[in-house]
């Protein structure tokens, strides 16, 4: 058989076929090409991937991705290549490009999203949240009255319109932002008026590469003004093999925190064993969620760390995770003719909905927590979203290193309010004048007593006592 013209793979030079023609040698049977990340000391241009092209020659450098949020790049290359990128001057990086896999009726009330909702009637309407996921379905719990799939971006396929070939996507939307229509508002999440951004970054069967997570994070980057986004939620994660500064996701996830956007992703569901929660859940700016099991009881007095939630501390002595919320048999949207629909029948419930466990349930409904906390105060950074959910937190008295500072609860957002807490809105974590938090502010927006000083001229009866300001005590 003739084969096509090519480069022989020893010497390089082109070999005569048995016909006379130059041929091609096949590839290598066994030569596998190795997907990574390439990360550059700078802004790559086209001239410096001329130079690095003719640097490999003559091995083939084809690009799968541009990844300018970390300045880098996804390749598959061969191993030989491989060793002739990491010598070049340019390069400050080289990892793996590594794979990644997915990881409500009694979950929404447990949490206190359902006496928020009644008392100060907050919804998440207005505040997007982009779920990085697997995709998702048009049910109506997202579309209907109005439809909330704000946008849909699909990384895996190309395609065009909302779609979940495999249904952990669309349960995570419902999580968070399902209005329950089908179910009579039995099945919803907490933030039920939040707006959905779609990005499909797992194919069919769950699984990703991190160049690819990494490239659906970069365009919720850019186009977060555009969609309106506050907020990214991650239900998917793989082992950690790096501190968090060695990791390009978690770099990543990095970038978009500062970019303002609060991070949420799950733990894992590697437990119970230490130091098993996953990446990108190592991130430190990110809100890492760990799942505890309600007992299907809305008291959170009652809820268990399940076993399979991933335990810290993360490499580099950090403490993860940092919050829990329920995710054992949570009830939410299914998707018709994906693959968890047909191959798990028997989790059906009702028309439009399927019951799932894992860190992955926990998560969406820390973001759609997190939504209703931004809906009531829009000006919260990722930095001070993260400290308020964890500050008030329900206390299950498990270690950091198992549940972080607690279940994630709202009820705080429904009581009643000192005067000095007013200024931001949901009560600040201000206490006692006589401790140091409060002599220095909270960082939440709301003065502390010790910070409001009076003007002498409005306590003239002070004046015998030599005093030029007073503190200004509330009652």
């Amino acid at each position: 058989m003739n084969r096509p013209a090519g480069i022989h793979h020893k010497t390089g030079s082109r070999t005569p076929s048995p016909s006379g023609r130059l041929r091609r040698p096949p590839l290598l049977k066994g030569r596998r090409l190795i997907p990574i990340i390439v990360q550059f000391k700078r802004r790559i241009k086209p001239a410096d991937l001329h130079a690095l092209r003719k640097h490999v020659f003559p091995h083939t450098l084809t690009v799968h991705r541009h990844l300018r949020v970390i300045n880098g790049m996804a390749a598959r290359v061969s191993s030989r290549c491989l060793n002739r990128i990491s010598e070049w001057k340019g390069v400050s990086s080289v990892y793996p490009d590594r794979m990644k896999r997915t990881t409500l009726h009694i979950a929404t009330p447990a949490i206190g999203a359902v006496k928020v909702r009644k008392k100060l009637g907050l919804t998440g309407k207005g505040v997007n949240i982009a779920f990085l996921d697997t995709g998702v379905y048009r049910h109506p719990d997202l579309t209907s009255p109005r439809n909330r799939i704000v946008a849909f971006k699909d990384l895996i396929n190309g395609r065009k319109h909302p779609y979940d070939d495999n249904g952990h996507g669309t349960h995570v939307a419902g999580d968070a932002a399902g209005n329950g229509i089908l179910s009579k508002g039995k099945y919803s999440g907490p933030a039920p008026e939040a707006g959905v951004v779609a990005v499909k970054v797992l194919n069919q069967a769950g699984n990703g590469r991190d160049s690819t997570i990494i490239k659906g994070i970069e365009w919720c980057i850019a186009n977060r003004k555009r969609l309106g986004l506050r907020i990214l939620s991650l239900s998917l994660g793989g082992p950690v093999v790096a501190p968090c500064r060695k990791d390009p996701l978690c770099q990543s996830l990095e970038k978009a925190v500062r970019a303002g956007l609060v991070v949420v992703v799950a733990a894992g569901n590697s437990g119970p064993r230490k130091g098993s929660v996953e990446s990108p859940g190592n991130s430190p700016s990110a809100l890492t969620v760990g799942a505890v099991d309600d007992r299907r009881t809305v008291t959170q007095s009652d809820d268990v760390i399940t076993w399979y939630s991933s335990r810290g501390p993360v490499p580099g002595g950090g403490r993860k995770p940092d919050l829990a919320a329920p995710g054992e048999g949570v009830v939410s949207l299914r998707a018709p003719g994906s693959l968890l629909d047909t191959g798990y029948p028997q989790l059906r419930v009702g028309r439009g909905y399927f019951t799932l466990s894992g860190t992955s349930m926990s998560t969406p409904l820390v973001a759609g927590a997190a939504a209703v906390l931004l809906e009531k105060n829009p000006s919260l950074t990722p930095a001070q979203v993260k400290k308020v959910l964890k500050r008030h937190a329900f206390p299950l008295h498990l270690g950091a290193d198992t549940a972080g500072s607690g279940e994630i609860n709202l009820r705080f957002m429904a009581r009643r309010r000192r005067r000095h807490r007013k200024a931001s809105g949901f009560g600040c974590c201000c206490h006692s004048p006589r401790s140091r938090r409060s002599q220095r502010g909270c960082g939440c927006g709301a003065k502390s007593k010790s910070s409001v000083r009076v003007p002498l001229q409005k306590r003239p009866w002070l004046r015998s006592a030599g005093l030029r300001t007073v503190r200004k005590t509330s009652r």
